[in-house]
């Protein structure tokens, strides 16, 4: 993906906040319990405050810089309640550091958003020496209701003839372990990696609206959007109209170097 596509897709997350802040599943409770409490946290791409909320409930003052102006506007309805809590609406590559490093710079599901050249660099060069870099990623993987994830992929096959036939979901325990980025920098201690996997049960409506958060179904036209009648098709006539997605949630932390 070039910097113009990247550039272009991560801007239509903003496009309905509302709806990603309803539909968007949170993180597991035991992942905070990595991030030192009271620490000064940078955190990039908030989104609506998901993850800010519960780092600001570990007592962290936090500093969330998010690209989006309609989620920078919920984030800060919703986290007004925290007074060490700042939204900042800016993308993250332009956004002037400040002069006091933070403890911990925080990104849930939002660092494969930001440009790759400079990353994890202007990580680091925001972090005091022994300070963390906690990346947080999600991987939809088999299990819940695996058959269904299997036939829904002929819905896409339709709308997309470069879908991959017989496209499967891999187990968790096959996701690899990568920290080729953090470990080329040279300003990062070995990464350490947890992770967890977990369901979510949606109803046809809720899983609807779910992938209209997505950032590859809200570039789609119109004509082909309305295709997702042949998702709710197989959801309510094949399994009652419920399924559930299994979650692999992964936080890679790694120490700056001093």
């Amino acid at each position: 993906m070039d910097d113009g596509d990247r550039l272009m897709l991560r801007r239509t997350f903003t496009e309905d906040a509302a709806l990603y802040d309803r539909m968007r599943p949170g993180y597991p409770a035991a992942m905070f319990e990595h991030i030192p409490r009271g620490s000064r946290v940078l955190e990039i791409g908030c989104g609506t405050g998901q993850a800010t909320a519960s780092l600001a409930g570990r007592g962290c003052a936090v500093t969330a810089v998010e690209l989006g102006t309609e989620m920078a506007a919920l984030a800060r309805r919703k986290l007004a309640r925290f007074p060490d809590v700042e939204v900042v609406n800016a993308a993250f590559e332009e956004w002037p550091l400040p002069p006091e490093p933070f403890d911990v710079v925080f990104a849930a599901t939002s660092f494969h958003w930001i440009d790759p050249a400079t990353r994890v660099g202007r990580s680091a060069d925001a972090l005091r020496p022994g300070g963390l870099l906690a990346v947080v990623s999600t991987e939809h993987v088999a299990g819940g209701s695996e058959a269904f994830f299997a036939e829904v992929q002929r819905c896409y096959e339709r709308w997309d003839p470069a879908t991959p036939p017989d496209l499967r979901l891999k187990p968790g325990s096959d996701i690899p372990y990568d920290s080729g980025e953090i470990d080329a920098s040279g300003r990062f201690g070995p990464v350490r990696f947890h992770r967890y996997e977990w369901d979510h049960a949606y109803t046809t409506r809720e899983y609807l609206d779910l992938l209209r958060t997505y950032s590859n179904h809200r570039a789609l036209p119109a004509e082909d959007l309305a295709e997702l009648g042949c998702i709710a098709a197989l959801i309510d006539g094949r399994y009652g109209g419920r399924i559930v997605k299994r979650y692999l949630t992964q936080l890679a932390l790694a120490e700056r170097l001093g």
